[in-house]
């Protein structure tokens, strides 16, 4: 008879790589909607591009997978209740951003999924179930809500005047030249950090539910190699698809966008993006690229920018953690019941 760990264990792997789909096909509008929406690169051709920096950036450092995985719960929870509240977490994330794809929303998987999380570990063991603390993984996540998508912004505006600035003189038909095959480079920038900001969360649950059925913590200081890769393939796989209700939210409705616009408005969030993939902070793709393209559109004028399309972004952003964490505290309360 199959040991029913085992195959909690079989569920758990393949809720991940469905919940690295959906964030693939999701957030694939981040990296390739704003050259999509400049017609810098035709919509196959920008997926094959973001399919493979996608898939090199989720394979790339595991510093993000590690807050996931054991920055957010107490150690006890786990040991305690077992895969509950990563099953929660996993089933909460993926029924919000199918919905919201649907929609056209771009959403932040990440902060849904930690919503869920820690919603899941209180149903099950209280306040206490949560690492709380200034300096803990959970704080500075919930900073980066407010500081990633402002840093955008203003990124998004001032490298937008920058670049005006230097090319004042040029002629347009020159600058779309430049910046044509810049943005190429851009948009591989933008895609490299997703993966290697929201490409972690797929590895960090594996790992978790693998410590789990292992008792091996040790696995955090050396993440099996196909752990990894599933991962980095399920996302890919994902951006592959292509979310192309966000693609048109993102690179047509927000803003009229040109080449320059959409260099300026990928660096200057890849760049914020992979700051804090460096200190393993999870922050969202989403917020950051919405927010410069923005910043970017609000250097000709703010009526340049359709206020109605960005409260909508804006208000999935809010609603998505009351959603996740009430989704992910429900399951939970539910699967104690029959796990």
């Amino acid at each position: 008879m199959p040991d029913p760990s085992l195959l909690i264990l079989g569920f758990i792997i393949i809720l991940a790589i469905g919940f690295g789909i959906t964030n693939g096909f999701n957030d694939a509008a981040n990296a390739i909607a704003t050259t999509i929406g400049t017609r810098v690169l035709s919509p196959r051709n920008a997926l094959i591009l973001a399919t493979f920096f996608n898939l090199a950036g989720a394979a790339t450092g595991t510093a993000v997978a590690m807050t996931i995985g054991k920055g957010i719960l107490a150690p006890e929870v786990t040991s305690e209740f077992g895969y509950v509240p990563v099953i929660a977490a996993l089933a909460s994330v993926i029924i919000w951003t199918t919905l919201a794809t649907y929609y056209g929303l771009p959403v932040s998987l990440s902060h849904g999924f930690i919503a869920a999380l820690a919603a899941a570990g209180v149903a099950l063991a209280g306040s206490e179930a949560i690492i709380w603390g200034w300096s803990s993984r959970l704080s500075q996540t919930l900073s980066a809500v407010v500081t990633a998508p402002l840093l955008g912004f203003i990124g998004g505006f001032a490298v937008m005047i920058i670049l005006f600035w230097i090319f004042r003189r040029a002629a347009p038909a020159r600058i779309r030249g430049i910046f044509s095959n810049l943005q190429i480079l851009s948009t591989a920038f933008i895609a490299y950090s997703h993966g290697k900001n929201d490409g972690q969360m797929p590895i960090g649950v594996i790992t978790m539910a693998l410590v789990i059925y292992s008792g091996q913590t040790g696995l955090w200081d050396n993440i099996p190699w196909w752990v990894i890769i599933l991962s980095a393939l399920s996302i890919s796989t994902g951006t592959a698809v292509g979310g192309w209700r966000v693609i048109r939210t993102l690179g047509l409705r927000v803003t009229t966008l040109r080449p320059i616009h959409g260099f300026a408005a990928q660096a200057s969030a890849a760049t914020v993006i992979e700051v804090a993939s460096l200190f393993g902070i999870p922050v969202s793709t989403t917020h950051c690229i919405s927010t410069a393209i923005m910043g970017v559109g609000a250097t000709r004028r703010l009526s340049a920018v359709r206020w109605g399309v960005a409260g909508n972004i804006i208000a999935a952003w809010i609603i998505t953690f009351p959603v996740c964490a009430g989704l992910g505290y429900l399951f939970a309360w539910l699967l104690q019941m029959v796990l």
